[in-house]
């Protein structure tokens, strides 16, 4: 009996010394970055670059051939409609001139019946669009329809207006366009001398001048010629334009522009002012162009035009601003950083750290951030993942938080 219990005793010793033994030369855990899984908003968008620019320019150019005149208007100087901008000397047309300035006047005239027509067009569905908001707002108070409704109804109505503003604009430069070639066609045919386009309208010692004016009010955004010098009929001399009527236009990959549709939410961040600006998507041009990106690779991409949803004075026209269409977004959602997934097979997974063992887990990712991603099964909220798993983490492996 005795022998038997020194047996036992001195095999429980081993079997403790073999524990003590592996305890103090087991491998050190490793040491891992974790992050819980939480509910909360998510924002799915796509990031670029973008630009201002004014909704509504007109490029005044030289109605005839002749000695252009110094410009003596000033970039950001502010001009009302019919403001004088250019003098120009016409030359003497040869009968082929002349045909070719006669054709331009016809050209003008059919160009303004088309722009008239549109004008009266644009009226009418921005009349139609009103009504269609009004008829909206009763039903959303009825509780008839939905937000999501309404809110398209609104920016038909918006969409409507500034189409409108766009024709109307349109018709006043064809109108412009009009009186300028038939101006220069006076200024240079028939057998009596030239005549002016107004009174006083002379270049000095009674010389005869075709004036080129303003076809709208607004500001002078950029002057193209400010040197005396001889110009083409069609040379562009000044940009006209209302700064504080701006859009946004952003350049995406094709790929990405497939994701958005009118409406969407449009964010503008590092402006250079304070806050972020918000505005809806007008407009997704619907032929793309070839770019070529600072990796030197051929992309195509797609111009896409937003509104502000209120003005920004301190915003100029082709000011730079960082842009961010929201394509979908949640206010409650179950997510992890987008960091802890990694591909198993033919599904995602993550790395669950169940009392300081890794467990590999299985998971449905929904919609995917920049750094997040939402988890529509296989987590639940509070589980603890492993972000950035190298290959020294696997199914079983001790791990160990690292100290924040």
């Amino acid at each position: 009996m005795t022998d038997t219990r020194r047996k036992a005793s001195l095999v429980a010793l081993g079997v403790l010394a073999l524990g003590v033994a592996f305890w103090l030369f087991r491998p050190a855990p490793l040491t891992v970055d974790v992050a819980s899984a939480r509910r909360g908003a998510l924002r799915v968008t796509i990031d670029e670059e973008g630009e201002t620019r004014v909704r509504q320019r007109y490029t005044v150019a030289a109605p005839t051939t002749g000695r252009l005149l110094r410009i003596e208007v000033d970039e950001g100087q502010s001009v009302a409609a019919g403001t004088a901008l250019a003098r120009i000397e016409p030359a003497p047309l040869d009968p082929r001139d002349l045909a070719t300035a006669r054709a331009r006047l016809e050209a003008a005239v059919a160009t303004q019946r088309a722009a008239d027509a549109g004008l009266r067009r644009a009226q009418a569905a921005l009349t139609q669009a009103k009504r269609d908001a009004s008829r909206a707002e009763q039903l959303y108070r009825a509780g008839t329809l939905s937000t999501d409704a309404r809110e398209k109804a609104k920016l038909a109505e918006t969409s409507a207006a500034q189409e409108s503003e766009a024709a109307r604009f349109a018709a006043d430069a064809a109108a412009h366009d009009v009186d300028a070639a038939r101006a220069a066609l006076l200024a240079t045919s028939g057998p009596n001398p030239p005549v002016p386009v107004a009174p006083g309208g002379d270049c000095g010692s009674g010389r005869p001048c075709v004036v080129a004016r303003a076809p709208v009010a607004g500001q002078v955004l950029r002057v193209f010629e400010e040197s005396e010098r001889i110009v083409a009929a069609g040379t562009p001399l000044v940009e006209i334009g209302d700064p504080a009527s701006l859009e946004l236009v952003v350049d995406i990959l094709s790929t990405d522009a497939v994701r958005v549709s009118p409406g969407a939410r449009f964010l503008v961040e590092d402006w250079g002012g304070e806050g972020i600006l918000e505005g809806r998507v007008r407009q997704i041009e619907p032929s793309a162009f070839t770019k070529i990106s600072a990796l030197g690779v051929e992309e195509q991409r797609v111009n896409v035009i937003a509104d502000l949803g209120a003005p920004e004075p301190r915003l100029g026209d082709r000011f730079r601003v960082e842009a961010r269409i929201v394509v979908w977004e949640s206010g409650d959602v179950l997510q992890i950083p987008a960091s802890a997934l990694f591909r198993h097979g033919p599904v995602w997974a993550v790395f669950v750290v169940e009392r300081g063992t890794a467990r590999l887990r299985e998971v449905k990712v929904g919609h995917q951030a920049a750094f997040d991603a939402e988890i529509e099964h296989g987590l639940d909220p509070g589980e603890v993942v492993i972000l950035h798993p190298s290959d020294r983490v696997h199914d079983g492996a001790r791990v160990a938080p690292a100290a924040n």
